[in-house]
């Protein structure tokens, strides 16, 4: 089970160099992956649609809110948007776990998985 995670996790941190331009902090990225639990393994579940706005507020309410207990308000959509958009519109199904490393980075919320 471990190594079909340890696949995915590597996949994950090529995505964050190749659309990003970062290293990747491999620690939290395993942290955020494990986080996520099983819908990592589940095609629709582990993937965030960019153009999908109903998807969008779900990652907000569900990761920002209640996961990394930020306090709702614009700036949390507007960092959605800021990664799905550094992500590539030519990527139209990105990796949750990605978004999600992503976003847990702007927000230098780390501590959350701790």
């Amino acid at each position: 089970m471990s190594s079909k995670r340890d696949e995915l996790i590597a996949k994950y941190a090529a995505d964050i160099k190749e659309k990003f331009g970062e290293t990747p902090d491999m620690d939290l990225l395993t942290k955020v992956t494990i986080g996520l639990g099983p819908a990592i393994y589940n095609l629709d579940a582990s993937k965030v649609s960019g153009a999908d706005d109903k998807e969008l507020e779900t990652v907000k309410n569900n990761y920002l809110v209640k996961k990394l207990g930020l306090a709702d308000g614009p700036q949390l959509m507007d960092a959605v948007k800021t990664v799905v958009d550094n992500y590539g519109s030519s990527v139209k199904s990105k990796y949750r776990a990605v978004v999600y490393y992503m976003l847990c980075k702007h927000f230098d919320k780390a501590s959350a998985y701790n």
